[in-house]
């Protein structure tokens, strides 16, 4: 049946390969000859598909960059991109958020006041971060499903795919200086190989005051209009042969394959737009039980838990500047999905999207149902979801209370649960305690460099609470049972005592545990209460949540992948594209405003106008620094302002993005760089489940907003001079 299945995909991807619309869709490159290009070319589009994806000859994918971090290099973050043959990258304000963080001490605080080398002796290096190019890509199904057959068990059956995969990886590597990744595709009935050069020398060029990369704060993310200078710039540097190396003083300016020429010509409604990068994750094919649980279940639970962290994280970040600064990339970490939730919640009501789930299934299982073959294969796959997604929402649900209250509720927790496997070195391990232990010191410098004990006390004892007060016994730990139990439900008086009591709540402490610790004195950290609430959380995961929930998983997954083949096979006349998995993707449309509810349409672009509109000094987000101001009131644009003597900031349009294109070049009809993807509008942000032409917007940063800000803010109009700008 995997054959059968795999052939039916490729298939109906022939099928469709006519019919593709602009708009929704996150495409593989390397197929867009084949199935795009014809209708891309129809929207607007003037070049081939071999400008975009080439193996043999410098094509626009090459200036296209995964932002990554080591150990995790195919786990892109955001995307970036080259604007200039010396390695000259941008990418958005809160993707490189972290780097600019750590930079960052109350005398030099890089995030209020902004950051510009003026010589790249000056860039600041960027322990951690990866930069990656795709090479290639390849279809290996074939190879990735060897020895699978309809009658392999699930648990085998991942086994088996795992050590092809491994093998696959291996082989492309061997004697070669690239990176490979094969990564599952249309739920697992396809598998394609990425190949990467990855390059860990990254640098910090220059960013401005969050007053502009982060103007409107959490309150405008996700939303439109939208008046936020969100980007940065960085520079990747290689060793005097130009391949990837890590930090030297020896490195040089990487010689870029391609860059993107920077145009100056704007953009109109109704323009082609097309967007590369590496979207995360979505989940377009989910059956209606999955909606319900995300949406009814799990997601209204971690809203309230991440608004009661958010609440006490700001109270603390508005009364100190040295707290702001510690806890302002947590805590924007924290407010994204806490936004994304409410908002995909909203959209998937406002489109009724369980109901239109629930009647395409209706339409499956009388189509399943047609002929014997068809039975076969795919009768009582929908009941039989429904079932086991009933059995999961409760495991679902406190799986997501140990990960949001438990690990994540209190960062000296999430810490001492790093040092599990330090407690289990025993006198035979003598080998790797050094090692062990040097790698929690570094862990233990980053963490108290950014941790405040007074924040954290709140932390533990809310979430805590929360924990407790929402889940039934048996799904609790039993050492938050015991806190409640001794503590008589006072959280408050727990936390107090046990961060006073605790060695990871004290960085003077914890050091000199680590400088003498001798596996003897593993029972002694066994004994640290954060430790010991830190191992009973884990216990209790590890063997009573894990197990069930992943069994049902396994099975949830393997219907998944069943299903999407059936849907395929079924919908021949329907356009099918993967979901996002952190690989290179295309996504294309037009500029355009919408219409967001009754009586409330929205252009399709800023201008700094509205910054000046939204000026508020008592806010700390609409703070408008005071030379944006006066250039704003001399009217000094420059070469950027638009045909209108406007300066453009943020424009709307209709590509279908997700998270990990934050950072993503957005291109004209030509193949021009006219912008930078960051951010979705809040009514269409359920896009990563369910897709509206009519009102799913990515938001994107005019690129001459940018420049205006390099060149007449900040003075380091010197960095225009390495780029290829088009008017």
């Amino acid at each position: 049946m995997i054959k059968k299945i795999s052939l039916l995909l490729f298939a109906a991807v022939m099928i469709l390969g006519n019919q593709v619309k602009a708009d929704e869709g996150m495409w593989i490159p390397m197929l867009l000859k084949k199935y795009n290009i014809e209708d891309m070319q129809k929207a607007g589009f003037k070049l081939t598909a071999e400008d975009i994806y080439d193996v043999n000859q410098a094509c626009l994918k090459d200036a296209v960059v995964g932002l990554g971090r080591e150990g995790r290099p195919f786990r892109h973050f955001c995307t970036g991109e080259l604007i200039s043959d010396q390695g000259l990258m941008v990418t958005n304000h809160h993707c490189g958020y972290g780097a600019i963080q750590n930079h960052s001490t109350l005398e030099n605080d890089y995030l209020k006041d902004g950051f510009w080398a003026m010589n790249k002796g000056e860039e600041l290096v960027n322990e951690g971060i990866t930069a990656s190019f795709l090479i290639r890509m390849a279809d290996v199904t074939a190879e990735v499903l060897k020895g699978v057959n309809d009658d392999t068990k699930e648990e085998d059956r991942s086994k088996i795919i795992g050590e092809n995969i491994k093998k696959i990886e291996a082989e492309t590597e061997k004697n070669s200086e690239y990176r490979a990744s094969v990564k599952a595709y249309f739920a697992g009935n396809q598998y394609f190989l990425s190949v990467y050069e990855i390059f860990k020398d990254v640098r910090l060029v220059g960013a401005p005051p969050s007053a502009i990369g982060k103007f409107g704060g959490d309150t405008d993310n996700w939303m439109w209009p939208r008046h936020t200078g969100d980007f940065s710039m960085f520079r990747i540097y290689a060793n005097k042969d130009n391949k990837p190396a890590s930090y030297s003083k020896d490195n040089v300016p990487l010689q870029a394959k391609s860059s993107f020429k920077i145009s100056l010509k704007g953009i109109n409604e109704g323009d082609f737009t097309m967007v590369f990068g590496y979207p995360g994750t979505t989940t377009e094919y989910l059956t209606s039980y999955a909606l319900e649980m995300m949406t009814q279940v799990d997601n209204p639970h971690k809203i309230k838990l991440r608004t009661k962290k958010l609440d006490l994280m700001r109270a603390d970040m508005d009364a100190s500047p040295m707290v702001r600064i510690q806890y302002s990339a947590k805590y924007a970490g924290v407010a994204n999905s806490w936004k994304r939730w409410q908002g995909e919640i909203k959209g998937l009501k406002r489109l009724d999207a369980i109901t239109k789930k629930k009647d395409l299934e209706e339409n499956f299982v009388t189509w399943a149902n047609t002929n014997e073959e068809l039975k076969k294969k795919y009768a009582g796959i929908v009941d039989e979801m429904g079932s086991l997604y009933k059995e999961l929402a409760p495991l679902s649900l406190a799986r997501d209370y140990a990960l949001e209250a438990g690990f994540r509720g209190s960062e000296t927790v999430g810490l001492a649960a790093k040092f599990k496997g330090l407690s289990r070195l025993t006198k035979k391990d003598a080998d790797k305690l050094k090692d062990a232990v040097e790698a929690l010191k570094k862990q233990s410098d980053k963490f108290f460099k950014n941790y405040n004990m007074p924040t954290d006390k709140k932390l533990l004892a809310a979430t805590l609470k929360m924990y407790s007060d929402n889940l039934e016994d048996k799904y609790l730990p039993k050492e938050i049972i015991n806190i409640r139990t001794k503590y008589k439900g006072n959280f408050d008086a727990y936390a107090e005592k046990a961060l006073s009591k605790s060695i990871f709540a004290d960085e003077a402490k914890l050091n000199s545990f680590l400088a003498s610790y001798k596996t003897s004195m593993a029972k002694k950290l066994t004994k640290d209460p954060i430790f010991a609430l830190a191992s009973s959380i884990s216990f209790h995961y590890e063997s009573e949540i894990a197990p069930g929930y992943g069994k049902i998983s396994r099975k949830t997954t393997k219907l998944q992948r069943t299903y999407m083949a059936g849907l395929m096979e079924m919908q021949k006349d329907k356009t099918f594209y993967p979901d996002a998995n952190s690989t290179f993707r295309v996504h294309y449309g037009k500029v355009a405003g919408y219409k967001a509810r009754n009586a409330v349409t929205y252009d399709h672009y800023t201008t700094l106008e509205g910054i000046i509109e939204k000026d508020n000094p008592e806010i700390f987000d609409y703070d408008v620094p005071q030379k944006l101001r006066d250039l704003y009131h001399a009217n000094d644009f420059g070469q950027y302002a638009n045909d209108k003597g406007e300066m453009p900031v943020c424009f709307a349009a209709t590509n279908h993005t997700t998270g990990g294109n934050s950072g993503s070049p957005v291109l004209n009809a030509n193949g021009e760089l006219i912008g930078l993807n960051f951010d979705r509008a809040w009514e269409g942000v359920m896009s990563d489940l369910m897709y509206d032409a009519e009102i799913c917007r990515n938001v994107s940063l005019d690129i001459r907003y940018v420049l205006f800000i390099v060149d007449k803010f900040a003075g380091a109009g010197y960095l225009l001079d390495e780029m290829n700008i088009v008017k």
